[in-house]
C-alpha cells in the first residue's frame, strides 16, 4: 500500500534586518522541503507589514510553500523553524483533498 500524502501550505516570514542572511534562511527551508517531500510551489510574497511589531520589527519577508508529504515531515518542519533564528513566524497547513 502506498504511503498516505497530503498537500500542504508553510508561510514563513522572515526577518528583513538580516540582509543577505534572510536569502540563507529561505533557501534553507526550500532544500529541507525537496530533500523531505515534493515542493510544488514557492511564491514569495515580499515585504509586508506586520499587524502588530513582532520581536520588535514591524515588517517581515514572507514566503509560501506548497508541498506533498507524509503527515510525519510537517510537525518537524515546524519544529525547525521554532529554533531557527531569523524567523520571526511561521504557519503549517494542511489543504482539504
Amino acid at each position: 500500500m502506498a504511503a498516505v500524502k497530503h498537500t500542504y501550505e508553510f508561510v514563513l516570514a522572515v526577518s528583513v534586518k538580516l540582509g543577505e542572511k534572510s536569502e540563507e534562511i529561505i533557501e534553507k527551508f526550500k532544500n529541507l522541503i525537496e530533500s523531505n517531500a515534493q515542493l510544488t510551489d514557492v511564491s514569495r510574497w515580499g515585504k509586508k507589514k506586520f499587524a502588530y511589531p513582532v520581536n520588535k520589527e514591524t515588517e517581515g519577508e514572507y514566503v509560501l510553500f506548497v508541498f506533498e508529504s507524509s503527515p510525519e515531515f510537517p510537525s518537524e518542519l515546524d519544529r525547525i523553524s521554532q529554533i531557527t533564528d531569523g524567523v520571526l513566524r511561521s504557519l503549517i497547513t494542511r489543504k482539504p483533498a
